[in-house]
């Protein structure tokens, strides 16, 4: 009876301490560290209580929607990033505050995280004339090219209503007059050993072609200082004021400087209309201080005349 006794008391004796130890393992002390069993699993105690996976606990916050097939691109704290477009950009949305983009150029966007700004990821949006093109940007990077051009294959077509040509259409319809249309004279003008030919005028929807060529029958360069498209009063007189109005190309074929004897170029217009009391001047001056200037004047009837471009 007695050794059943002691049997009894040694067992409810273990039995205590084990749950007494078991009870301060899930009572720590915050001060010390602690490790509880389902670490080994990959799993650790969180203070609000319950299990919780640490990768998930931590995770950075959610990233920019991610379209289908949108590229991804890296952008470094210390590179600023240049988009190179095909056509005159019309838009740019970024969708953090943290990185600032200007257009230096009528057709580049430039990027660059702003200082003392941090960012995970972005979503900048870019659209052209006709089409859209959307990136995943990325922070951080290494070997990150600095010139981005947007491919056809990064892109959508939209169609924004009333915009007419774009400027590659534009280019292409100028280059194929350039190259493939005979010239003859609607207009001239002599002056200063100079003579200005207007060639011919085309039409093509909502845009007019000039074709204009310059002759130099003199041995002195000329160094373009100025091109301007003016439409005035045919008549001035001293008793009248002079009103006049310039209106500039939607495309210039060539960026020319300087000429020795010939130089000829073709000039888009949006449609334009004028009274029968005014003209269209186009005035090419000269980079000296008593350079020569030449006038070329262009009657609505020639606008009103103009041929279509050939197919």
């Amino acid at each position: 009876m007695k050794r059943t006794l002691f049997t009894l008391a040694l067992l409810l004796t273990v039995l205590s301490l084990f749950a007494q130890d078991n009870f301060e393992h899930l009572n720590h002390n915050a001060a010390h560290s602690f490790l509880p069993p389902e670490a080994d699993s990959g799993f650790w105690w969180s203070d609000r209580g319950g299990l919780f996976d640490p990768e998930s606990e931590y995770a950075p916050q959610t990233s920019a929607l991610q379209l289908p097939g949108m590229p991804v691109l890296h952008l470094p704290q210390n590179l600023t990033l240049h988009f190179l477009s095909p056509q005159p950009i019309q838009y740019v949305d970024i969708s953090t505050k943290n990185i600032e983009g200007d257009l230096p150029l009528k057709n580049v966007l430039r990027l660059k995280i702003k200082e003392n700004s941090v960012f995970n990821d972005a979503i900048v949006t870019i659209a052209g004339e006709d089409f859209i093109a959307q990136y995943h940007i990325l922070a951080g990077g290494s070997s990150v090219p600095a010139l981005i051009e947007i491919q056809p294959g990064d892109t959508r077509p939209i169609d924004i209503s009333g915009s007419g040509l774009t400027q590659p259409e534009l280019k292409k319809l100028a280059n194929n007059l350039f190259t493939n249309c005979h010239t003859r004279t609607v207009e001239t003008t002599i002056a200063f050993g100079l003579k200005a030919i207007l060639n011919h005028v085309y039409t093509a929807g909502d845009y007019i072609f000039l074709d204009i060529t310059y002759k130099n029958k003199t041995n002195l360069s000329y160094h373009i200082d100025d091109l301007r498209f003016k439409i005035d009063d045919k008549k001035v007189t001293k008793a009248t004021n002079i009103q006049s109005l310039e209106i500039k190309p939607e495309l210039t074929l060539f960026n020319t400087q300087a000429f020795d004897k010939y130089y000829r170029n073709i000039f888009v217009f949006k449609k334009m209309s004028f009274p029968g009391n005014k003209v269209l001047n186009i005035e090419l001056s000269e980079k000296q201080i008593s350079g020569r200037v030449i006038v070329l004047p262009i009657t609505y009837k020639d606008v009103l005349e103009a041929d279509t471009i050939p197919n």
